[in-house]
């Protein structure tokens, strides 16, 4: 166990150089701030004593060195945009996403997972043909198609809930929350609901495929033959046994919903790092750009980590000798 935290340890290490090393390089080569944020009347020695001002006048491996020496400090540099440290500016906004995020997935797994489980024990009934059917239209519908259906239909026709913004918010530890007022929990609804629809089909169709697997395995077998109810062979047989795929799947979707939640966030003017990231792409904000990216690399990063070990506490068989 130990050799196996180790080897996937400097996976980690390396994974991370190599993606610090290709957002950087990307934002590089992809943007020109000065272009961008300069004003159409200054001259061109105005823009490089501009340039000069930002730190742009260097090579590109110098500014990457002065880049990685400051990360180790924690320092990610100040945004060209907001003239305000980018750690700061960053760590403002991810509340927002990381509760909308969490709501997602917990949406997801308590419908996924009990939809799944319900379809592998009753494969023939109409009700399981529905879900298929649901969870087929799920998967082959865009994002952004489903936030502006969820927007006409509970915001527009039913009016039970708002479409855009966060308000509401009650604090706590010096952060924002929307999770703990009723109204703010309004609000997350209908991002949550359309960060879920995806998770929700990915969940169904593994706890299903997972429980029509374990089902006809000779100890399940064993179990109902010994007169074992059905709720207890579920609980305490099938649902264990269908966990390490949904372990697996669940800690990586939990760093994708906080990644890549940036069109939702758009749609719906949630105030997270989503919509951040696209207005800093927008600007050439080099710096909040790469912090993001590295910042959501190693998030991605040690959750990878963690799902290993825990996968390998649960299959002791993936362990290396």
């Amino acid at each position: 166990m130990f050799l196996f935290f180790l080897h996937r340890l400097k996976q980690s290490v390396i994974l991370m150089f190599l993606m610090s090393l290709i957002a950087f390089g990307a934002m590089y080569v992809a943007s020109d701030p000065v272009a961008v944020l300069a004003p159409d009347d200054w001259t061109e020695q105005d823009r490089l004593e501009y340039a000069k001002e930002l730190g742009l006048d260097k090579p590109m491996y110098v500014q990457y060195m002065r880049f990685i020496g400051n990360i180790a400090r924690g320092d990610f540099g100040t945004s060209f945009v907001y003239d305000k440290p980018v750690l700061g500016l960053i760590l403002e906004r991810l509340p927002a996403t990381i509760e909308v995020a969490v709501m997602a997935l917990i949406i997801a797994l308590t419908v996924g997972i009990s939809t799944g489980i319900y379809a592998g024990l009753h494969r023939k009934s109409k009700t399981t043909k529905f879900l298929n059917f649901l969870t087929t239209v799920g998967y082959s519908t865009p994002n952004f198609w489903q936030a502006l259906l969820l927007i006409m239909l509970f915001s527009v026709w039913l009016n039970w809930l708002p479409a855009s913004g966060r308000e509401n918010t009650v604090e706590w530890l010096g952060v924002q929350w929307s999770f703990l007022s009723i109204g703010g929990i309004k609000y997350m609804m209908l991002p949550a609901l359309n960060l879920a629809i995806y998770k929700i089909c990915m969940q169904y169709r593994l706890s299903k495929s997972g429980t029509q697997e374990v089902m006809f395995q000779e100890y399940m077998t064993f179990a109902r033959a010994k007169g074992i109810g059905q709720r207890r062979v579920v609980g305490r047989h099938l649902l264990r046994n269908i966990l390490i795929p949904i372990v697996t799947i669940t800690g990586l979707e939990l760093g994708g919903l906080i990644a890549f939640a940036t069109v939702t966030e758009t749609i719906f003017s949630w105030p997270g790092v989503g919509k951040l990231l696209l207005s800093s792409i927008h600007l050439s904000d080099r710096p909040v750009v790469v912090a993001y990216l590295i910042l959501i690399s190693l998030m991605f990063v040690t959750i990878n980590f963690i799902v290993d070990m825990l996968y390998a506490l649960l299959d002791p068989r993936i362990r290396y000798a």
